[in-house]
């Protein structure tokens, strides 16, 4: 196999209308937006899109072969440029041999692969799936640049949860993310900082953004950060953020990034399980238009965090703000620090990144992502999916909290040498056409963003899109939830005008990377609307029935899982490797499980049919049930809570929360504001439940457990199917429970 070397990035022709960045300069300084609309609403809080997909396509109930069926009737197959030249550019022919013996493929029928041609897309998907020591081994030669080489491509056991990746091997992430790049082409833009004032984008080269890391981490390491310690990083998407996520990976450091939306106590708990050292923070945040008090929240968490011994306070604004004994002035300390520092060369499953997401339980889990197996994975998908060439500006919206910011903003664009945008605002700030007019402006070439964003969008009319030129987008994507039929067409036919390939991402934070989209494919095959469809190189997908046996064919659906290890898979949760392997390998022993449904079509096609645990996904943040019912439960006069997801026009999915009050509860209308004021407080704004229903009690079996799906069948209009109900303690609840929900749904029509 031949794989070339990483190709630098041309640097933009367009005017550059800053070098460096002054994240104190303010929206009259920098220039003015060039529309004269008013300013309209706002994207709901934290809409930014998650990594993940998750959450149901369609109304809940809907046969997933009969959505399929409705997509193609409303829009036809359609049938967009391949990425044939760009897999037999990265690929080669893939016909080497590792001198191991050829795996049996689970989950890939033999008459599929028997009929593909020799370097085609399925005989590719074949060949990694039966010698990943091979593909994968010899694109980590090809893409990364190595102190130390490997010996052993992986050494993976699902039985175990033991998952390894280029063993033997050391490399810095920092180094191939910026030095490999400044040695080439060092005035090339590596950064797009598209800042909350509009039409004040900030572009920064890979030299300055080397020297920038270099500096702050010279400054971790002055404040006692050293190889292995955690740090915690606070901040909205913008350079600084990129700078100190790249910083913490030059010395060695694990970062966790925490969403610039959590209250102080999701942040304090975030802080507490890594056992951070540091927290990095801007003093201010801006986002559509409204300032958001970084470092108030900060100094609420670090009165609960013992480990940290310093805040490190950057300035978004010229506002001063409170500084105690632990915080110390970001860009003060770093003017005094070289813009040199020796890369540590870290070991291929070193500890990267902690991430946090939420769970079925109410405790987030911190997943583990490592250092050469991710990166690589972050790279690979990157070009592929999104048919990245050189000198393209790549532009995905989605904030750095979240592992989509992590691979598809930071890792993987900058180990490719590409030109990333940083999105530091929301769509409708100042007005609707915010998107569109950023992508004239930026000419950005790929656009990926999330499915509540583009719903949202739609609302506002075509008229905002078509007064902005987009003929510079040639790739569209989804991430963060499954996209639905009318927002894939509006996104595939109004934006990209027909004419540019249409992505939906299929992925989660525990994965680290894109496991299926429509590309890459053979050249010009087919895309589906709404459906993830074709796996990557290396994902083996299968879908298990209520048994634990593979459900084999077409037209079929199931639970999804993954049968064979990949390189950007999370290695444990933090601390917790027993729940790491309850919550991912227990439930189908020997395969991978994703917690989604899926279904499989007669052409072998994947379309994600919902989550199978007590996770929502709400505008694209996953969030588990018992996370909000804990949050709902601290309230004194509340007895028991249950939380369910129902299906939102905006979001994808909403909280609906049902609770029992005690005896001496008072008013229940004052009760419902305070839980509300309480989920924001302890998780977030997003967080709090869109509905809340005061109930006498909760339908329970005779073990005591909440049965949710009945809750869900209520308030999604299927209460004449509820199905069996012989388990509960009292079925005359669900009478109750249906008599409150009517008078809940009467007094709202009535206030309309």
């Amino acid at each position: 196999m031949h794989a070339p070397a990483l190709l630098p990035p041309r640097t933009p022709s367009q005017r550059r209308e800053k070098k460096g960045w002054d994240p104190g300069r303010s929206g009259r300084e920098a220039g003015r937006y060039r529309t004269r609309a008013p300013r309209c609403g706002w994207w709901p809080e934290g809409g930014d899109g998650a990594g993940l997909a998750e959450t149901p396509k369609g109304a809940y109930g809907s046969p997933p072969q009969i959505l399929v069926q409705e997509c193609l009737r409303a829009s036809g197959k359609m049938a967009a440029r391949g990425l044939g030249r760009s897999l037999g550019r990265l690929l080669g022919s893939l016909s080497w041999r590792s001198g191991q013996p050829a795996r049996p493929l689970r989950g890939v029928s033999a008459p599929a692969a028997a009929a593909a041609q020799p370097g085609s897309y399925q005989a590719q998907i074949a060949q990694a799936a039966r010698e990943p020591a091979a593909f994968w081994g010899q694109l980590a030669r090809d893409m990364l640049v190595w102190d130390t080489p490997y010996h052993t491509v992986w050494d993976c056991d699902f039985s175990s949860g033991k998952i390894g990746w280029f063993l033997g091997g050391q490399l810095n992430v920092s180094v191939n993310c910026l030095d490999q790049h400044v040695r080439k082409s060092p005035e090339s833009v590596a950064l797009i900082w598209e800042r909350d004032e509009p039409g004040t984008e900030v572009r920064i080269t890979y030299r300055e953004l080397l020297e920038t890391t270099c500096r702050l981490a010279n400054t971790l390491k002055r404040h006692g950060i050293r190889r292995g310690d955690h740090v915690a990083i606070y901040m909205p998407v913008s350079p600084l953020a990129v700078a100190a996520m790249l910083a913490c990976a030059r010395v060695g450091a694990v970062h966790t990034v925490v969403f610039a939306g959590f209250s102080a106590e999701s942040l304090a708990g975030r802080i507490n399980d890594a056992k951070c050292k540091v927290v990095i923070t801007f003093n201010q945040g801006l986002r559509g238009g409204r300032v958001v008090e970084l470092k108030k929240i900060v100094d609420e968490a670090v009165k609960h965090c013992p480990t940290i011994q310093h805040v490190l306070v950057a300035h978004r604004t010229d506002n001063k703000v409170h500084m105690g004994r632990l915080d110390i002035p970001l860009e003060q300390e770093m003017a005094k620090e070289d813009t040199v520092c020796a890369p540590e060369s870290m070991s291929s499953e070193d500890m990267l990144f902690l991430l946090y997401t939420s769970g079925s339980t109410g405790t987030p889990k911190g997943l583990v992502h490592t250092q050469a197996g991710y990166l690589l994975y972050a790279a690979v998908t990157h070009r592929l999916v999104f048919d990245y060439r050189p000198g393209d500006v790549f532009g995905c919206v989605a904030d750095i909290g979240w592992i989509t910011g992590h691979s598809y903003v930071v890792y993987g664009p900058l180990c490719n040498g590409a030109t990333t945008v940083l999105f530091e605002s929301t769509p409708v700030y100042p007005d609707a056409g915010r998107y569109w007019e950023t992508v004239q402006r930026l000419k950005i070439n790929q656009f990926y963003g999330a499915p509540t964003a583009v719903r949202l969008l739609l609302k506002y009319g075509d008229s905002w899109v078509k007064k902005y030129d987009r003929s510079s987008l040639r790739t569209l994507g989804s991430v963060g939830e499954p996209i639905n039929c009318e927002a894939w067409e509006w996104l595939h036919k109004v934006v990209g005008d027909c004419r540019c390939t249409l992505v939906d991402t299929w992925w989660q934070t525990e994965t680290g990377g894109i496991c299926i989209a429509p590309r890459p494919s053979e050249e010009g095959a087919e895309i589906l609307p709404g459906m993830a469809m074709r796996p990557f190189y290396g994902i083996v997908p299968i879908l298990m029935d209520e048994k634990g046996n593979v459900v084999e064919g077409g037209d079929v659906s199931g639970a999804l899982c993954l049968s064979q290890a990949w390189p950007g898979m999370a290695r444990t949760i933090y601390g917790d490797h027993q729940r790491f392997m309850e919550a991912y390998f227990k439930p189908y022993p020997g395969y991978y499980f994703t917690g989604d449904g899926a279904y499989r079509t007669e052409g072998g096609y994947y379309q994600i049919t919902g989550r199978m645990d007590d996770v929502i996904n709400i505008s694209g943040h996953r969030l588990g049930t018992a996370e909000i019912e804990d949050s709902m439960a601290s309230h004194p006069t509340v007895a028991e809570t249950a939380v369910i997801g129902y299906p939102h026009d905006i979001k994808g999915e909403a909280a609906f929360a049902f609770i029992v009050l005690k005896d001496n509860a008072g008013d229940p209308d004052l009760v419902v504001k305070e839980v509300r004021s309480a989920v924001a407080n302890k998780i977030a704004k997003y967080a709090v439940p869109d509905q809340i229903l005061v109930v006498k009690r909760l339908p329970k079996t005779r073990s005591g457990k909440v049965m949710r799906r009945l809750l869900r069948k209520i308030i999604t209009g299927r209460a004449q199917d509820l199905g069996d109900t012989t388990t509960l303690e009292d079925p005359h609840v669900i009478m109750e429970i249906l008599k409150v929900y009517q008078k809940y749904k009467d007094k709202q029509t009535a206030a309309q």
